[in-house]
């Protein structure tokens, strides 16, 4: 009985996985600047309600999704860091998420996503690059962010847990 318990269980979240990869398809068609788009919401969100592990999952393919669509602008290795670094991003969401609060994890994964994200490609690309990208991904970051929280949150707690 146990065994068929787990079993479903694991297809649940296969397919709760699957459809958040889905929606990121979709956000990655959203775009708010370049290859900023609404593709992490759906890995935020995975991260509180499935674990840090799957967020980073969802979040890193949405991103490549979004550079897909995007044509790879800033070529395929800088995607492949940037999808790495989102992985962590979301798994750290959950992290200070259970660490502190939903406030402190909003504004911790904005600032990772957004300006420090940004700051980590100074080296390759300039501080002009800094300057062009840092406040629509910073705006974007929070927004994507908060909007996971937010669907966290309208959850009856009984759900999550």
């Amino acid at each position: 009985m146990k065994e068929k318990a787990n079993a479903l269980k694991n297809v649940k979240t296969l397919t709760l996985v699957a459809m958040l990869i889905a929606l990121s398809a979709v956000g990655a068609l959203i775009k708010v600047f370049n290859t900023v788009a609404f593709d992490s919401m759906p890995g935020y969100f995975a991260a509180l309600y499935l674990g840090g592990w799957y967020g980073a999952l969802v979040i890193s393919l949405g991103h490549m999704l979004t550079a897909i669509t995007s044509g790879f602008p800033l070529g395929l290795t800088n995607h492949i860091y940037i999808a790495v670094q989102m992985a962590l991003y979301a798994y750290l969401f959950k992290f200070f998420y259970r660490k502190f609060n939903i406030y402190i994890a909003v504004i911790a994964a904005t600032i990772l996503n957004g300006p420090v994200a940004t700051l980590l490609f100074v080296p390759i690309f300039g501080w002009g690059f800094f300057a062009a990208w840092v406040l629509p991904l910073t705006i974007a970051s929070f927004a994507n962010v908060f909007l996971a929280a937010l669907v966290y949150k309208a959850i009856p707690k009984r759900s999550r847990e």
